[in-house]
């Protein structure tokens, strides 16, 4: 009986720990509400994705620390888990620019970013953003536009939806300002499939300093599906959550990695001090762009 006592204290205490904060994500001027908004819990790799009626629901263990809010066309925010049930972003300006469309031609088109001898494999990265930079080359003036990008992955469900980001280069080399000023959202199909969007209406040409091009997952209700796997400690099986979809990586040498994961961007590089190795091996997201003239 004690037993029974002290293992039911220690679950209630384990459902305690966890708390389901619940929450709406709105615009500061508008009062809309905000949809697809990144949210980390800060210096983790926690995190979740508010609906396209800016709801969102997230597990945290412990009240005291921060959520990030971070979405395309507001200002980053740092709100307390604690006080979250309401958050108010407030959008940034935008200095519109002057489109020229040149009289484009349409006759050569590149594909890069391909990877020889690629080794793909699949992982379930939640909310962070994973990059992959595209260098720049004296060749691209022949086809300096951005016709379109392709992303390969593996999904289980159909119609599962991502977000892709397109940045250019700061001073320090990290991803810097969204070359878009409104969420890229496609769809991609069932099964292992390298999926095509195009770009042509945007008026993209690749930075003189090259580009880095940011796949994030959406943690929404749309995404979500039930994954059976084998409780190997029961030999039974148990039914979790998980979303779709998945997004193939291969295992290549970088000499950085930058990824977007609990409110702010690191880079991965080789640590070692006094090293002559300048590469390392990483998984780099299976994304190509395909420039035209």
């Amino acid at each position: 009986m004690r037993n029974k006592i002290v293992l039911l204290i220690s679950t209630l205490i384990s459902i305690t720990m966890t708390a389901q904060i619940k929450g709406v994500v709105k615009d500061s001027l508008s009062g809309a509400t905000v949809p697809f908004v990144n949210i980390s819990i800060e210096n983790e790799n926690l995190g979740t994705t508010s609906e396209e009626d800016g709801s969102f629901i997230i597990y945290q263990s412990e009240a005291h620390k921060n959520l990030i809010f971070s979405a395309l066309g507001f200002e980053k925010k740092r709100v307390n888990a604690a006080k979250a049930q309401l958050v108010y972003l407030k959008p940034t300006a935008y200095e519109l620019k002057e489109v020229m469309i040149d009289d484009r031609k349409n006759s050569n088109a590149i594909e890069i970013g391909i990877t020889k001898n690629s080794i793909y494999q699949a992982f379930d990265n939640g909310p962070r953003i994973d990059t992959k930079f595209f260098p720049y080359s004296p060749e691209y003036k022949k086809t300096k536009y951005i016709r379109a990008v392709t992303v390969e992955t593996d999904s289980k469900i159909e119609a599962a939806f991502i977000k892709l980001h397109f940045y250019n280069v700061d001073a320090n080399g990290y991803p810097g300002d969204e070359l878009m000023n409104k969420n890229f959202i496609v769809s991609v199909k069932k099964g292992v499939v390298k999926n095509r969007f195009d770009l042509s209406d945007y008026n993209l040409k690749i930075p003189t300093k090259g580009l880095f091009v940011g796949f994030e997952k959406l943690n929404i209700e749309k995404n979500k599906y039930e994954k059976t796997t084998t409780d190997y400690s029961t030999n039974k099986p148990q039914t979790t959550i998980a979303y779709a979809p998945l997004i193939l990586y291969n295992y290549v040498e970088r000499e950085y990695l930058y990824i977007y994961s609990g409110g702010k961007w690191s880079r991965q590089t080789h640590q070692e001090e006094g090293s002559t190795i300048k590469k390392i091996n990483v998984y780099e997201p299976a994304i190509n762009l395909i420039l035209t003239n």
